[in-house]
């Protein structure tokens, strides 16, 4: 991606058309198996194929999308989309209404791997991350209130995806043009933070595959266990959704003023707890409870790992490939829910999905907490074998602007790499302080190139 961050309103809705597939995921499972005859485990393996697609376009650009420029690439991933998802509306025969879902799966994935490589270059990836999930709840929301009512079959989930990516088109214009022209190489360069980026991929599949376990069987737990109506239960699903639109909306207004570390940590132990209510409830209320409170908290440590992946990277390489893995994770999910309630019961899925997900929050929060997910206070910057920078600016009387305030996120460093030769060519006296001389300013000299 370009160094300059560009507008966000572009990448948020490329980020709504590719994550779309997925909120609509239960609709079109239940329509699926509906309207085409399918058992619940055949219409969840459609879906699964349609996800495990999507997973596969974003580890195919990992790290490309800088190569191809953001617009070719996007427009390529809406084009799917529409052929696919629209060709699966169409379609009244299984075989093709698969083919057409993992098109259009595969176009939602290389929708979504643009949106996170740009997301990774914006200045602040939280916000935009914040602000994308917000666009795709609320997209989804309008849709599960209004389908229902429109019949239409398995036709309507797919032809609304369709739509959508559609009408998303006319933003590609302003993500930027392609790259220079010559044969497509994949960006260069070692991927940093490798260590802390396979940490984090592995946590948030693992992480995925938990809350969509738990979403898979959730209407299940509401009718067999609880007793609910088909009714009841999606009012509470509606309930749970607009609390999800607030935890966005709150994540976005609370920013980084905690860090990452705090939110991701808390939050998915918050999410541990939910998970073991809802699965064991008896009651409306506590069936209510544990799904409004897990849906409030879930965007919200979702949009902080999100964050923190784009960190990893500026190129956006991290972002993807830890995109990717959430999405093979949420493919899984639902199987994993199945196999689990049928063997363990309801409450026992509810306690291995719960003690899972609190063990995952231990290695991803240490990463945040590596990366630099911490606020900046006093201490947390130090010089070496020096006193903390932002109290040492205080009692120097540093420039005022010079130094982070208290509170505000850690700085990233930007390594500059220098060509072996030149670097043989430039010795210690051919650097100086940056700064305005004769007019300019530059971070170094050399007799030897002048």
């Amino acid at each position: 991606m370009s160094s300059r961050p560009r507008a966000a309103w572009p990448l948020v809705a490329v980020f709504t058309a590719g994550y779309l597939a997925a909120y609509l995921l239960p609709t079109i499972v239940g329509r699926l198996s509906v309207y085409l005859g399918l058992s619940t485990a055949q219409a969840g393996l459609v879906g699964s194929a349609l996800l495990l697609s999507s997973a596969s376009a974003g580890f195919s650009l990992a790290g490309r999308v800088e190569t191809y420029g953001p617009c070719r690439p996007a427009r390529v991933g809406l084009v799917l989309c529409v052929v696919g998802y629209g060709c699966a509306a169409l379609a009244g025969t299984v075989p093709l209404v698969v083919a057409g879902a993992m098109v259009g799966g595969f176009g939602s994935g290389t929708a979504t791997a643009v949106a996170a490589a740009g997301i990774a270059a914006q200045s602040d990836p939280h916000r935009t991350s914040s602000l994308g999930l917000l666009s795709v709840s609320a997209t989804a929301g309008a849709l599960y209130l209004t389908v229902p009512h429109l019949g239409g079959g398995h036709r309507l989930p797919f032809a609304s995806i369709a739509l959508v990516a559609l009408l998303v088109w006319p933003a590609t214009s302003r993500l930027g043009g392609s790259a220079a022209a010559g044969p497509a190489v994949p960006a260069k360069g070692r991927l940093p933070h490798r260590r802390s980026g396979l940490v984090l991929a592995g946590g948030m599949l693992i992480w995925s595959m938990a809350q969509n376990a738990l979403w898979g069987v959730s209407s299940r737990i509401g009718v067999d266990q609880v007793g609910l109506s088909e009714v009841t239960i999606g009012a509470v699903f509606a309930a749970a959704l607009g609390a999800g639109l607030l935890g966005v909306m709150g994540a976005g207004v609370l920013g980084s003023k905690l860090g990452r570390a705090v939110p991701i940590g808390v939050g998915t132990a918050v999410i541990a707890g939910s998970i073991v209510l809802s699965s064991s409830a008896g009651s409306l209320g506590s069936f209510a409870t544990g799904e409004i409170l897990w849906n409030t908290v879930y965007p919200v440590v979702l949009s902080y790992l999100i964050g923190l992946a784009a960190s990893l990277d500026v190129r956006g390489r991290w972002a993807v490939l830890a995109g990717s893995a959430s999405s093979v994770g949420v493919a899984c999910g639902p199987v994993l829910g199945s196999v689990l309630s049928e063997e363990a019961g309801y409450p026992g899925m509810g306690l291995v999905l719960g003690a899972t997900t609190l063990l995952i929050a231990l290695p991803v929060t240490a990463v945040a907490l590596h990366i630099g997910g911490r606020p900046l206070v006093p201490g947390s910057v130090r010089r070496r074998g020096g006193a903390p920078a932002a109290l040492l600016a205080v009692t120097t009387g540093a420039v005022p602007g010079a130094v982070p305030k208290l509170g505000a996120p850690e700085q990233a460093v930007t390594e500059i790499s220098i060509p072996a030769l030149r670097r043989r060519r430039l010795g210690r006296n051919a650097f100086r302080t940056a700064g305005p001389e004769g007019g300019q300013s530059n971070a170094y000299a050399s007799t030897s190139d002048r």
